[in-house]
């Protein structure tokens, strides 16, 4: 084993605090821009979010604020409340230890370009040795050619890195279906079907699951 692959959100960090605070702007605006009551808003946004749920177009905020002509941007709301972005605990001490142990580190990631900017604004873009976004390779996890392509930039074969993700569907599957070992980080103890190599619930784990691989 010779790197490690990380997601971003819901692995090493959350945006929550930063959904939950911009959001009710977004509802306050489609309710005065549309004639409705707030709550119509709401549920007018939250169905085309649930109803593109996994697709490409669901991993970008832009996307629904441009789909309701919403004059928003992720990026400058990333930029003015950067202390929204809340890093787990358990990131940089593994991050740091992977490093020191001389681990190439990368993320994949379904997200667009501003997926950097977050790396950025929380301490965390120079750890890593590759980042991919949706945008590098025009495709998002499973599917295998963003996982590849993290790969070639790192000249390593599947089997010589690890994936270590939040989601099943995307992370777990789509790196098993390239021949990467795959980590689940469950983090809230949902039920896991069995379908990792192998399931934590903190990044403090890794230690024991990259020994189990020497």
């Amino acid at each position: 084993m010779k790197a490690v692959l990380f997601d971003i959100d819901g692995t090493l960090l959350t945006e929550m605090p930063l959904i939950q605070m911009f959001l009710p702007q977004v509802y306050d605006k489609l309710a005065r821009k549309m004639g409705i009551d707030k709550n119509e808003a709401r549920e007018q946004f939250l169905t085309e979010i649930f109803g593109r749920r996994d697709t490409y177009d669901w991993h970008d905020w832009n996307f629904f604020f441009k789909l309701f002509d919403l004059n928003m941007r992720y990026e400058e709301l990333l930029k003015s409340y950067p202390h929204k972005l809340h890093v787990y605990p358990d990131t940089i001490p593994t991050l740091e230890w992977l490093k020191n142990a001389g681990y190439k580190l990368g993320v994949v990631t379904s997200g667009p370009e501003y997926q950097r900017l977050k790396l950025k604004l929380t301490g965390l873009h120079d750890y890593f040795d590759v980042i991919v976004t949706r945008d590098d390779v025009g495709t998002i996890k499973p599917e295998p050619k963003i996982f590849l392509y993290a790969l070639e930039i790192l000249n390593l074969e599947p089997q010589e890195a690890m994936m270590v993700g939040d989601s099943l569907s995307q992370d777990v599957y789509g790196a098993k279906n390239v021949g990467m070992k795959a980590v689940w980080i469950n983090r809230e103890g949902d039920k896991g079907y069995n379908m990792a190599d192998y399931e934590i619930r903190t990044l403090h784990e890794l230690r024991k699951v990259v020994g189990d691989e020497k």
